[in-house]
């Protein structure tokens, strides 16, 4: 009898493992969706069933896929290769200009002309989908559990709306900015905003410089991002909604990064920090691979990669680059798509593709030549490896100054570096101990914690899925005015009830005196 007890709630609960619940995905292309494929894949391992949104123009999203199923959108421009291609060279012939406040405004204006246009292109792919009748029944049939979308752009937040479905991001960066500035109190005292590359210790220029900073991206926000989603927002959901009440209504926050990275700031109940998730102990490297690692002898390894969205930089640069580490004793794997350079070194291997996480968890790789995406600080992170930082655009440039802020990175200007400034940037890493030191013991924080970051960030979308939303843990503020926010109402009241007293007695006391 109880032998049949225990088959009956073994198998009851495997039955209710198996069925899981049913997810919505409106990914972003590119690196974003690396991290995403991530969850898609751990949650189709606990058996949900998942459907990613794919534009058919889609640049790193597979259309059929063993972990999901797919929903192709019709789209012929946007987020593509070309684009980042044609942005990176831009940028470096603007930078290459030499250091004025004329150079920052040119590199902010092509940054906000080619984001504008990507917007644009988001709104018309969300617009199609709103109008496909079929379409949208096909969604209400499904009875998705949530919507699980990259906030960078407005599509996920949009369609959870519409579908009045819970709403769950995996979020660094969103419409607004960095994900915290746009849920969290972020006090411009002590909390650096990202692109000024400060820390959290600053002076009083530095404050000024912060503050600035941050004026100048919210402005950039409302010429850049509000006006393409204006229209979508008061076409399907009238003139209460705009985008940014939605981005800020979402149950929960899945951080991409954790305290290891981010300077101590204010936070918020549904922010959950999963720093990491995408790192995993290294595989053993291919034999091909493994035997030229095991070449290195003493020397050990370098590995060099610029992420998925900028293979290839200007010929001129990757030849000062090659003939850098031609000098060098160590090996070096490097990720290069393009022209081969000329100055290469019999030490270096070029590929198109690498075991990046497998190569930073290799006992003999010494350096991390990279551009500073958060995927790839992460995974330096989790592994113990210092870095020579190149940053390129974007979020980079912030992510190695905190590294640099944390002794773990020397950073290198990509635009006016040459062989000599770099070779010297790869031994100062090399040789000086104290990076690995600081760097490991940052693997060593990041590590030590009760949950895996990944384990966690399923328990919080299975929660959303098990409740229904998280509006407990949601706060209403940013429905607030922002006078009442930020109290300035209060403050009025109290300031004329105070000069009415000031002014009432100070009548008194002259009277009495004269």
């Amino acid at each position: 009898m109880h032998l049949l007890v225990f088959i009956l709630t073994t198998f009851l609960f495997c039955s209710s493992g198996i069925s899981g619940g049913k997810v919505l995905v409106f990914p972003l292309d590119g690196s974003h969706w690396v991290n995403m494929k991530v969850l898609v894949e751990e949650l189709h391992a606990r058996g949900h069933n998942v459907t990613v949104i794919v534009p058919s123009n889609s640049w790193y999203i597979n259309k059929t896929s063993p972990y999901y199923n797919s929903l192709i959108i019709p789209m012929t421009d946007g987020f593509d290769e070309f684009f980042f291609e044609s942005l990176l060279s831009k940028l470096i012939q603007i930078q290459k200009e030499g250091a004025s406040l004329w150079k920052i405004i040119k590199m902010e204006l092509e940054i906000s002309i080619r984001f504008s246009e990507f917007h644009y292109h988001m709104c018309r792919m969300i617009i199609r989908i709103f109008d496909d009748t079929n379409l949208m029944k096909s969604f209400q049939d499904s009875k998705y559990d949530l919507v699980l979308t990259d906030p960078v752009t407005g599509g996920g937040m949009l369609l959870a709306h519409r579908l009045g479905l819970p709403l769950v991001y995996n979020v660094r960066w969103t419409l607004q900015g960095e994900g915290h500035f746009a849920i969290a109190p972020s006090p411009l005292s002590y909390v650096p905003f990202p692109g000024a590359q400060l820390t959290d210790k600053m002076s009083f220029i530095e404050r000024l410089r912060n503050v600035f900073t941050y004026l100048f991206a919210m402005f950039q926000v409302s010429v850049v991002i509000s006006h393409n989603y204006k229209i979508v927002c008061q076409r399907y959901f009238g003139h209460d909604i705009d985008i940014f009440t939605l981005l800020q209504g979402a149950d929960i926050w899945l951080m991409r990064n954790d305290f290891v990275f981010e300077f101590p700031r204010p936070t918020m109940p549904n922010v959950v920090y999963m720093g990491g998730f995408q790192c995993k102990p290294p595989k053993p490297l291919p034999t091909d691979l493994e035997e030229f690692v095991q070449s290195s002898g003493e020397h050990g390894v370098i590995i060099m990669s610029l992420g998925t969205l900028f293979g290839e930089l200007p010929h001129d640069i990757t030849e000062e680059i090659a003939a850098a580490f031609a000098q060098l004793p160590q090996k070096v794997i490097w990720r290069h798509i393009g022209k081969r350079p000329a100055s290469l070194g019999n030490n270096t291997l070029l590929v198109k593709w690498m075991p990046q996480n497998d190569l930073l968890g290799h006992p003999k790789t010494r350096v991390f030549v990279a551009h500073g995406g958060t995927n790839g600080v992460q995974e330096a992170i989790y592994h113990g490896v210092p870095i020579v930082g190149l940053p390129l655009v974007f979020d980079q440039p912030d992510n190695l100054s905190r590294m640099k802020a944390k002794g773990v990175a020397k950073i290198v200007d990509i635009a006016t570096m040459d062989r000599n400034t770099f070779l010297q940037a790869v031994q100062e890493v090399l040789h000086d101990p104290s990076y690995r030191m600081k760097m490991q013991h940052l693997s060593r924080l990041h590590r030590d914690q009760p949950m895996k970051p990944l384990d966690r960030a399923m328990f919080w979308i299975e929660f959303v899925m098990r409740h229904k939303g998280a509006a407990h843990l949601r706060t209403e503020s940013y429905k607030m005015p922002w006078y009442v926010y930020h109290s300035v109402d209060v403050i009025a009241v109290l300031f004329a009830f105070v000069s009415l007293v000031v002014k009432k007695h100070y009548r008194v006391i002259h009277v009495f005196f004269l």
